[in-house]
């Protein structure tokens, strides 16, 4: 599974790098780093709901309101905090990891 953090400019100004650093420190709480690839990603078009992380794995029929299901079933999660990143990570993330 690869996540991907936006790095452009609304997201780094609303801290993606915090947020890159927390999902890097959960994947090892977790022990999914060897299943996990994070990534780094220019501007994913929602600046208004930034910090927006997107996943590949297939979304839950019924996303989370902080959340958008794309055409190709990929979730895309808007708002994500170094605060919140956990809950996000457990609640939205974790779930769609094949182990």
């Amino acid at each position: 599974m690869n996540i991907k953090v936006c790095v452009g400019s609304s997201c780094h100004l609303k801290g993606s790098y915090d947020v890159i650093q927390a999902l890097k420190d959960l994947l090892k709480k977790y022990d999914v780093e060897d299943v996990v690839e994070l990534q780094a990603s220019f501007c994913l078009g929602h600046c208004a709901k930034g910090v927006n992380v997107l996943t590949d794995g297939i979304a839950p029929e019924k996303a989370e309101k902080t959340a958008t299901t794309l055409a190709d079933g990929t979730l895309l999660l808007h708002n994500v905090t170094k605060d919140n990143a956990e809950e996000v990570f457990v609640k939205e993330i974790y779930p769609l990891i094949e182990l």
